[in-house]
């Protein structure tokens, strides 16, 4: 190899090491100024999944199937309550609702856990499960759901939607 091509190659192999290094070569994980990296939301909602079904076959219920769809709705309905769009709650879930119902042909029961103040997933399905409304959503007759958290400047917002087809 010439000389020339020699210390080309060497400055790709050393950008490529730095870029590892400060994850700017990672699609999918951000990187804060402080070099932590931010926590993968996708993770907890699968583990709020987890636990959700979990409590589910305690009860003999069948375990509910996450949905893409499903999870983008909730995760929009997460980021505007974080962001401060909308007040934290269920307005506009009829919205939400019938989005899904375009979306996903046949389904014709839905509904909506939302949480805020939890930092663990383990924290926000324990929270629902204290309530009597929201646990009733958790061991409601649906086999699709949907999850979205998003971090606000107050802490995380958490929305689940349950929806039967």
């Amino acid at each position: 190899m010439e000389k020339k091509q020699k210390g080309m190659l060497k400055k790709i192999v050393i950008a490529g090491f730095i870029g590892l290094c400060f994850g700017i070569l990672q699609p999918g994980i951000a990187v804060s100024q402080q070099k932590n990296v931010v926590p993968n939301y996708k993770d907890m909602a699968n583990d709020i999944l987890k636990l959700v079904n979990e409590h589910r076959a305690a009860m003999k219920l069948n375990p509910l199937v996450m949905n893409d769809y499903i999870s983008k709705e909730a995760g929009t309905h997460s980021q505007n309550m974080a962001s401060g769009k909308v007040e934290f709650g269920h307005d506009g879930f009829d919205d939400r609702a019938a989005r899904i119902k375009t979306q996903l042909k046949n389904v014709n029961s839905w509904a909506e856990n939302v949480a805020f103040g939890s930092k663990t997933a383990r924290q926000a399905v324990e929270m629902w499960l204290k309530s009597p409304g929201h646990k009733k959503n958790i061991e409601g007759n649906y086999n699709l759901t949907g999850i979205g958290i998003a971090k606000g400047p107050d802490g995380l917002y958490f929305t689940q939607i349950f929806a039967f087809k």
